[in-house]
């Protein structure tokens, strides 16, 4: 076989090739306006996508707005020049006559990078909004920016996923069948790590609903003490008597929570009693002895004072007060200067103080009248 053979074997593949995918079909100068279309379509879209990027710029300074500086990051970051690419192929070959098999493919391809790019912007919107939650309430509760972050993730995670099913669904694969398996497959997983997810997903709703925060201090049944941390599975509270104590997140949310942190104001209840043999006259002055003590304390306010009731061994004053304070130390601080000043007033104006105490009277009893003969020595007859 001869030079000239080989030569027209090729030339002969080649037009089955280019009959094969249409090429044949149109003339020259239609790839050529083909091929301008693209070019003017490719660097048209480029243009306006640097214009709005400019503009929006402008806007971001004036206006500071959230969502300039997110369009901003997304136009001048992660607008990506191979699917501005596919998109101007597509739009130069619609004045092209292709067969169906290629026409097909140019559509897939642009369908794909559509769905890439707004894949790409939901994404890049994601991150935008996790990241300012992070970094609102890492100042606040730092605990919580890891479960943000987790959030985040599970977040993206889905978003390709479904970008996934639906790309491939889209050029023609049966997805029923991966969805149904991949549906199986969950449902094992989750009924074997049911606790595990329980406690992962209660995480996440601590981070959002925030029934408590780090350095809060709470009550959660018989346990009590300041959170230290909250995790993605447990949560660590440290107890007034030093120990740690951890709970997993989904019971946590199961029980009644306590939480003194998120008090504006203490109501304090105490009672005082005095012995019965305390002068009428005196009640009014041991109400005016204990307003008195209250009123002289800083952030405090009477609620009520009563003679409440007569106890076994005592008469029983009611006392209810308000510390306008959260805090534990200041309010034991106050009590503690209001019980001082009581028992000082008390001790000046004779009042006491009552405690259990049992006092026995003794009645007299009629004896029965002797006679002589009942008497020792007696004679007992009559005369």
């Amino acid at each position: 076989m001869g030079a000239g053979d080989i030569q027209t074997l090729m030339k002969n593949q080649l037009a089955v090739l280019g009959k094969a995918m249409g090429l044949y079909r149109n003339p020259w100068w239609a790839w050529l306006v083909a091929a301008g279309i693209t070019v003017v379509t490719y660097f048209a879209m480029l243009l306006c996508l640097l214009l709005l990027v400019r503009w929006l710029k402008v806007a971001q300074v004036r206006f500071h707005t959230v969502v300039d500086d997110y369009l901003v990051d997304v136009l001048k970051k992660r607008i990506n020049r191979f699917l501005l690419a596919a998109f101007a192929i597509y739009f130069g070959s619609l004045s092209l006559k292709l067969v169906p098999g290629i026409r097909t493919f140019i559509n897939d391809v642009a369908l794909t990078a559509a769905f890439l790019m707004a894949a790409v912007w939901a994404n890049e919107a994601i991150k935008f909004w996790f990241s300012r939650q992070i970094e609102r309430r890492y100042k606040e509760d730092p605990d919580s920016a890891s479960t943000i972050v987790a959030m985040s993730f599970l977040a993206r995670l889905g978003l390709w996923s479904l970008l996934l099913v639906v790309i491939l669904g889209n050029l023609g694969v049966n997805v029923t069948t991966l969805i149904a398996g991949l549906g199986v497959g969950g449902v094992a997983l989750a009924l074997a790590s049911q606790t595990i997810l329980a406690d992962f997903f209660s995480s996440f709703a601590i981070t959002l609903d925030r029934p408590f925060r780090v350095g809060d201090f709470i009550i959660v049944g018989d346990f009590k003490g300041t959170v230290e941390r909250i995790g993605l599975k447990t949560t660590s509270v440290r107890s007034l008597d030093g120990e740690q104590i951890v709970f997993g997140n989904n019971d946590l949310l199961k029980s009644r929570i306590r939480n003194y942190k998120r008090m504006e104001k203490r109501r304090v209840l105490f009672n005082i009693g005095v012995t019965y043999q305390t002068p009428p006259d005196k009640l009014e002055t041991i109400k005016r002895i204990i307003r008195e003590a209250i009123e002289s304390q800083d952030q405090t306010a009477v609620d009520r004072i009563h003679f409440q009731r007569y106890g076994d061994f005592a008469l029983v004053f009611e006392v209810v007060y308000f510390v306008l304070d959260r805090d534990y130390t200041l309010y034991m601080d106050i009590q503690d200067a209001i019980n001082t000043i009581v028992y000082r007033r008390f001790a000046e104006e004779g009042i006491q103080f009552a405690y259990p105490t049992r006092t026995i009277f003794q009645i007299p009893v009629a004896q029965p009248e002797t006679r002589p003969a009942d008497l020792p020595g007696g004679d007992s007859t009559k005369t």
